[in-house]
């Protein structure tokens, strides 16, 4: 697979809930609501809509998957995004804890997550007599490898395919939003720079030039 190149060109749509702003509310009710979020035991402090904030403490009250699910995504996702000399691995930016909330989220992926891992684990328990979060790293990489390239799987493979393009999808999703993800891509954000004005190649290009006023009142950084 070719890794995080490819997996950086992917369009990253927002999976989760979005965090709403309600301009219209009293500064008492966008206090409580700030209150409720930290009560929720969230880090966010933006303010949130009632119904926004009991979905919240629904989705993180329960766990989904089990330990050993958990820890079959943890590897899985470490070989789709491993760490290299830019960044950390998929585990290490919080992917699995990602997919665990998505899936509570986002209902519809519980069956076909739940289902892949147990198809994964049938697949390795054929070939190895053993789960697939506890084959070899080359054993792991031999059973992705039949799956990872829809165009050149075996027809009898279509459901691990299908298994592995939605756990591509959710570790590429959670990897590129977190803080670590952002860092490896170069995602700044919204913050602040400095900036000097137009080039003067630019300017001359169109035959525009600044004042002698406007130069004297600019700031101009080294």
């Amino acid at each position: 697979m070719d890794r995080r190149n490819s997996l950086k060109a992917l369009a990253i749509g927002t999976l989760s809930a979005g965090v709403l702003l309600d301009a219209c509310k009293s500064k008492d009710e966008a206090e409580a609501a700030k209150i409720a979020v930290k009560e929720a035991g969230t880090s966010f402090t933006l303010d949130r809509q009632p119904e926004e904030l009991e979905h919240y403490k629904k989705v993180t009250s329960t766990t989904f998957f089990t330990p050993h699910e958990l820890a079959t995504i943890t590897v899985l996702g470490d070989i789709i995004i491993p760490k290299d000399e830019v960044s950390g691995s998929a585990s290490e930016a919080g992917v699995p804890e990602f997919i665990e909330f998505i899936v509570k989220d986002m209902p519809d992926h519980q069956t076909p997550m739940r289902g892949g891992l147990r198809w994964l684990d049938l697949q390795s328990y054929k070939r190895h007599e053993k789960a697939f979060k506890d084959c070899s790293a080359d054993q792991q990489i031999s059973l992705v490898d039949e799956i990872a390239y829809p165009k050149k799987a075996k027809p009898e493979m279509a459901q691990g395919v299908a298994f592995f393009n939605l756990m591509r999808n959710l570790t590429a999703t959670g990897f590129y939003t977190s803080q670590m993800g952002g860092k490896d891509i170069g995602y700044v954000g919204n913050s602040p720079n400095q900036w000097n004005g137009v080039p003067d190649d630019v300017l001359a290009q169109y035959n525009l030039a600044y004042t002698e006023k406007e130069l004297k009142e600019c700031v101009k950084f080294d």
